[in-house]
């Protein structure tokens, strides 16, 4: 079997995925009926937030395979969390998430804490889950954290304590008599 690799640059990902979604959302909101500016700019961040995310995470995409690709390096893998800590690495993976909850409640309507912080815990688990993946059966160049899943976590929870004291601070709206 013939060895093979790909390299997935990130910017010719991002840019189109990025309009795609804020197509999608045009198409989504108006179909709704829902189509205001305040809608189309808080989808439109959600998706470019969504895209920032995707090439924190996972671009440039290199991947390996066939005999010649070698084994996988396993020092990429660090399931041992706070051990294998690299403190750097756990500040930005906690504010990667921070957004989160604004960007749910934005467009999905999504206002429970518990939901948020499941949420942000399952899309960290879903983007170590592939890292691991890559990394074992592709030859991937990305690292698969423990501590990463926890940062995450903890940012989207942080998110949410940070969009309640911003929505408690909201002036009133007048009334009109």
């Amino acid at each position: 079997m013939p060895t093979g690799q790909i390299e997935v640059p990130a910017l010719p990902v991002m840019i189109p995925l990025g309009v795609v979604l804020m197509v999608v959302a045009v198409l989504v909101l108006r179909r709704r009926g829902e189509l205001t500016w305040n809608r189309i700019v808080a989808w439109w961040l959600s998706g470019w937030y969504a895209v920032a995310v995707l090439g924190a995470t996972m671009l440039p995409l290199r991947l390996a395979w066939g005999p010649e690709a070698g084994g996988p390096e396993l020092y990429r893998f660090l399931p041992v969390p706070i051990v294998t800590m690299r403190p750097g690495d756990f500040v930005l993976n906690v504010l990667m998430l921070v957004p989160l909850a604004a960007a749910l409640r934005a467009v999905f309507g999504v206002r429970d804490r518990r939901r948020v912080v499941w949420i942000g815990f399952v899309i960290s688990l879903a983007i170590e889950t592939t890292q691991l993946l890559m990394l074992l059966f592709l030859h991937g160049t990305r690292w698969a954290d423990s501590n990463d899943l926890i940062a995450n976590t903890l940012g989207a929870w942080l998110g949410w304590v940070v969009l309640q004291r911003i929505l408690r601070h909201q002036p009133e709206p007048a009334v009109r008599s």
